[in-house]
């Protein structure tokens, strides 16, 4: 008496294939789950037995063994709890094998036969998309997401097994609006002033430049920060797919949204190492870092989150993707996002003339939280001074988040024409023959070399800050000595200026 029902686990942000073998022989009655299942996995022996007890189907009483292939995946979650169950049940000759064969089963069973969405509903039927898949009411979003045309619903074990012995027809799908939607967002014209500050945020959405911003609380910062996604470009077909497979597979509500604006994340400065960069012990599940592909990650009083963590970000924003590894699995997960974080000068955050309380000692030390390698991952830093009483009573305002996204597609365009990409992501070779520079700007990059004020990663990320400039100011030529100059500025050192 065996069976063999097809289903699928979570691991990181990708759903694997799972076979769910069951086999009922002689032997002592028991239950056994092989096939490295985790705490969760081998607790559906539970779940399944009151489940088809409480449906009036029958649990055998016989020697039983559940293996779920392929081995080499560790196996998590109760997303398998459906397919045991209906595999028990061709094992008994309750259903025919020939019925299943093209369907695989994605649901938690409650004691009570019904059915309950999982987290990552979306990456799992994306696995067995070849499948027609049967998942919780409150998971077919997610599923139409992955497979639009091949999911069914059904709310109890009992519907399900009735659907599979063609006593009733499977329930008709009510419309699911799977579209992406339009968003409004934060309107950067709400911004008081901030000239210089508001050009930095129309490079860093040109040129997908990292960003950080310095200055006294309520200067702006944050609300800089939140209009940054209304600058970018929306979110192409594949990246909104790729974003729902991450967040619906961070999720443990099982919703999962779709929408053509990036994603904006700011994480909590208390959150753990596993929560940025994702993983943890059993479940590797997507961490900030994923949740904000293609969009804008902000991470907010930087100086609060723990050293390890920031440092810890250093392989991300190089890469694109996540690493997480353990030690009977790792996984790769998508993390191509745009950093923005802000801070205040110093710990007491005074920037009044004399207000100031902090030592040397006490700026030194808030400022060694950001490690030289983390900070030269940020293409701009800049000052965010705060704004005069006059500006802030001030009822003229500034260009709205339409006009200012304008100019960043346009310099994006040309970018993309020209080599293919942003231009953050040029290497060392691309710059010298994207953004040549006149003998000018290689004079007064050759002074900072010389002068110890750039290291070789920010020599480069200066020519890539400069070519989007000249972009942005429709110079298709070599790169000026005025270009260079700006993109200095805009590099300016962590400091006190009460403290200089």
């Amino acid at each position: 008496m065996f069976a063999a029902i097809n289903s699928a686990v979570l691991l990181g942000a990708q759903g694997h294939h799972v076979t769910v073998e069951a086999h009922i022989g002689m032997g002592i009655p028991g239950f056994t789950v092989v096939g490295l299942p985790d705490e969760a996995c081998r607790e559906s022996r539970d779940r399944v037995r009151a489940a088809l007890l409480s449906n009036d189907l029958p649990w055998p009483n016989r020697r039983i063994t559940v293996n779920l292939a392929g081995a080499s995946v560790r196996k998590g979650g109760a997303s398998l709890d459906l397919a045991i169950a209906i595999a028990l049940l061709v094992a008994q000759e309750e259903i025919a094998p020939s019925v299943v064969a093209d369907l695989a089963f994605l649901a938690e069973l409650g004691l009570d036969g019904s059915l309950r969405s999982t987290a990552g509903t979306a990456p799992l039927v994306a696995s067995v998309s070849d499948k027609t898949v049967v998942v919780a009411p409150a998971s077919l979003r997610e599923a139409l997401v992955a497979t639009p045309e091949h999911a069914f619903a059904e709310h109890s074990l009992r519907d399900v097994v009735s659907c599979l012995r063609g006593q009733q027809q499977w329930s008709q799908r009510q419309a699911v609006d799977t579209e992406v939607r339009v968003e409004n967002v934060p309107d950067l014209a709400d911004v008081c002033g901030q000239p210089w500050a508001r050009r930095a945020l129309e490079v860093s959405a040109a040129g997908h430049h990292n960003v950080f911003l310095i200055g006294p609380p309520g200067a702006g910062k944050s609300m800089l920060a939140r209009r940054l996604p209304g600058l970018l470009p929306r979110l192409s077909p594949d990246e909104a797919f790729e974003v729902a497979m991450v967040h619906s597979a961070a999720s443990p509500t099982g919703l999962v949204t779709s929408s053509d604006v990036p994603p904006f994340r700011a994480p909590h400065h208390s959150a753990s190492l596993a929560a940025i960069i994702g993983g943890g012990t059993t479940a590797m599940r997507p961490g900030e870092v994923s949740l904000a592909s293609h969009g804008v990650l902000f991470l907010d009083e930087l100086g609060e989150f723990p050293p390890s963590v920031l440092d810890a970000l250093r392989q991300p924003l190089e890469d694109g993707v996540v690493h997480v590894a353990r030690a009977r699995h790792s996984v790769t997960m998508p993390a191509r996002f745009l950093l923005v974080a802000a801070t205040n000068p110093c710990p007491c955050a005074n920037t009044a003339p004399g207000a100031c309380t902090c030592s040397h000692s006490d700026i030194r030390r808030y400022h060694r939280r950001f490690s030289g390698p983390f900070l030269d991952r940020f293409d701009l830093r800049v000052t965010v001074e705060a704004p005069s009483p006059a500006t802030l009573l001030d009822t003229v305002r500034g260009e709205s988040t339409a006009v200012v996204a304008h100019r960043v597609a346009r310099a994006r365009q040309v970018a993309t024409t020209r080599q293919g990409h942003v231009n953050a992501h040029l290497t060392a070779d691309e710059l010298d023959i994207h953004a040549p520079l006149t003998d000018g700007a290689r004079h007064v990059l050759m002074g900072e070399l010389e002068s110890s004020r750039l290291s070789g990663r920010g020599y480069h990320r200066v020519r890539r800050v400069a070519r989007t400039i000249a972009d942005l100011d429709g110079h298709v030529g070599d790169i000026t000595e005025d270009h260079v100059r700006v993109a200095l500025l805009m590099r300016v050192t962590l400091r006190n200026p009460l403290h200089a």
